[in-house]
């Protein structure tokens, strides 16, 4: 099996070093970054489970979150798929 020249392997080497180098760089952005966003992550939450987040949106679009669009409606929607889900997987078991 033929091996690269010395030279070369040096050379594949470096690179392969400085790659890490720059992965270990980013990996250091990524965490960094996300220090600055996990604190402002609860502070949204905190503020849109208190209603402070959007109290001007719901006085401006009131027909978007009553009716159909409520959050009842959507909890609706929601079982009745499951439930859907459900019948499909218990059907196709006593098919099998």
């Amino acid at each position: 099996m033929p091996f690269p020249s010395f030279e070369e392997q040096t050379e594949i080497v470096r690179r392969v070093e400085q790659l890490f180098t720059y992965a270990d760089q980013v990996e250091q952005r990524v965490k960094d970054a996300q220090a600055r966003v996990n604190p402002l992550t609860h502070a949204i939450l905190a503020k849109a489970f208190r209603g402070e987040l959007t109290a001007d949106w719901r006085e401006q679009n009131p027909d978007l979150i009553s009716g159909e669009n409520s959050a009842e409606a959507l909890l609706a929607k929601i079982k009745a798929e499951r439930e859907a889900v459900k019948t499909q997987k218990n059907t196709k078991r006593t098919k099998a």
